[in-house]
Order: C-alpha cells, then structure tokens, then sequence
C-alpha cells in the first residue's frame, strides 16, 4: 500500500496535469471556432465551382482532357492520407491511418502487392508513419497544419496532377477526416482523380453563354478546382482535429477530477487510520503506565 507522502505526491502530480488538459481543451476550443468558420464558410464556394464545372463539361469532350477521362487500365494509385500534425487528439490520428491500411488491404490490395500503390503523407503523424512502411511515398507534406495557407493546398495539388497526366499513376484517391459534429469526424475516403462530377440536373433560366468559349474556360478552372478540393479538405481535417483535441482533452479532465477524488478518498482513510493506530498506542502505553 502507498504510505501518505506517495499518495500526495501523485495527486500534486494529477492536478497538474489536471491543470495542463484543461488549458488545452480551451486552446482547442479557441482553434475550432476559426477552424471551423474556414471550413463552413468554404463549402458554398466549393460546390458553387463544382456546378460551374459541371456546366462547362457540358460543351466539351472530356475525352481530350487527361483529368476529366477515366482510365479503364489501372496501373498504379496514388493515395493522398491527410493526418494531424499532432498528437492528444483522441483516436483521430489512429482512426485516419486504419481507414488507410484498410483501403490498402482491401479495394487497393491488387496494386498494394506489386508495389503499385504510392503515398502522399500530409501530416507529420501521417509521414511519422509510412516512413516506417513499405509503401513508396512521392513526397512528404509535415507541419502543414502548423501555418495552414493555400499555397500547400496548391502543391499538394500540383504534384498530384503532375503524376496523373503524365501517366506516372492512373487514379488519386483522398483519405482525410471531414468535420461533421465536435463529437465525431467522419472519415472519408474519395477519388481526386480522374476528377469525379455528378450528373447535370435540369437547367432553369435556359443555356449560358461562355467567354471566351468552354475550352479555354475549363483550362483555366481545371488547376482552380482541383487545387479549392484540396484546400476544402484541409481546412476540415484541421477542423475535425481541433474538435477531437478538444473532446479528448475534456475526456482526459475529467478522468482526472475522478482519479482525484478515488485518491483523495485512499488518502484521507490511511491519513485517519494512522491517526487511529496512533491514539490506540497513546491509550496503551497510558494504561500500562497506570497499571504499574
């Protein structure tokens, strides 16, 4: 059993920490409001893009643009797996790179077993790890999230483009968390290229007309597009991790307060048994005193 000096020694110790998730959960309560503001604010102009894409696809015959055209003979992959750059943000970190090692063992484990399969960590967490795997990787993205700008989100995007048209890889697919709730992320798991758009709906207020025609347009928006998806996705996955960093840290408070309360209790029941113990040998070496 711990004798009374241990005891508070360890809840001294506790309460620091205490103190230290605390500050924490408020940090990553002050990050997630921005963060979050960036990722919603994001969104309209996100789909907005897309309906214009979708509108100028229209005029054009994809089969003339490398991006737009699927390919039916798949080479080789290129995953893009974006990760925090940090830890103590629950099972954030971990749930991301299982999603990856599940796809890779999975829908993608035919290119996975002859080397096909090629990585793109964005992430500390995420370059910590396939460093240590046998995948190649193209290039390594760390501390993205420490100064999160457009301009990453543009090389991401560039480099992967680069591999794609030049037939170095045949498909780009993402693996990121999106922000949905503070209380749970949602993985998600998509293709980035060949550039993947949903059907047309019906066109209210009859056809557009396109300056200076749809073919230099869709040159122009190609690069804009695909570099918008990749900032939109970094700007959720950092929102979804300052939200798990926040319910983690709330979690790992509250363990302590309790913990503080079970040592408290060990505590002052050894403090009142010793106290005990000593009376009950006052008592006796009077008595004895008294019966000589």
């Amino acid at each position: 059993m711990a004798t009374l000096r241990e005891l508070r020694t360890r809840i001294r110790g506790i309460k620091n920490t205490q103190q230290i998730t605390k500050a924490m959960k408020m940090v990553a309560a002050a990050k997630l409001r921005r963060s979050q503001d960036r990722a919603i604010a994001a969104r309209p102009y996100t789909n907005a893009l897309k309906k214009i894409m979708v509108s100028v696809i229209e005029k054009i015959d994809t089969s003339e643009y490398a991006l737009l055209a699927a390919r039916k003979d798949i080479k080789r992959v290129l995953a893009i797996v974006v990760s925090a750059d940090r830890g103590l943000c629950g099972a954030f970190n971990a749930n991301v790179l299982k999603l990856a090692r599940e796809t890779f063992s999975g829908e993608y484990r035919e290119w996975a077993e002859k080397n096909n399969l090629w990585v793109m960590p964005v992430g500390r967490r995420s370059v910590d790890y396939f460093a240590k795997q046998n995948y190649p990787v193209v290039e390594r993205f760390s501390g993205v999230f420490q100064k999160l700008d457009f301009a990453t989100a543009k090389a991401i995007a560039n480099k992967a483009t680069e591999l794609y048209a030049k037939g170095e890889v045949d498909r780009v697919i993402l693996i990121y968390n999106e922000f949905k709730t503070v209380l749970s992320p949602l993985l998600r798991k998509e293709v980035f290229l060949p550039i993947q758009l949903p059907a047309s709906q019906a066109k209210v207020g009859g056809e557009y007309i396109f300056e200076p025609d749809p073919a230099q347009i869709i040159e122009q928006l190609l690069p804009l597009y695909l570099s918008n998806q990749i900032w939109r996705m970094l700007l959720e996955s950092d929102a979804a991790e300052q939200a798990a960093r926040m319910t983690a840290m709330e979690s790992a408070s509250n363990n302590a307060k309790e913990l503080i309360r079970t040592l408290s209790l060990t505590y002052n029941r050894a403090r009142q048994a010793a106290i005990t113990k000593e009376i009950i040998e006052i008592v006796s070496g009077a008595n004895a005193l008294q019966s000589e």
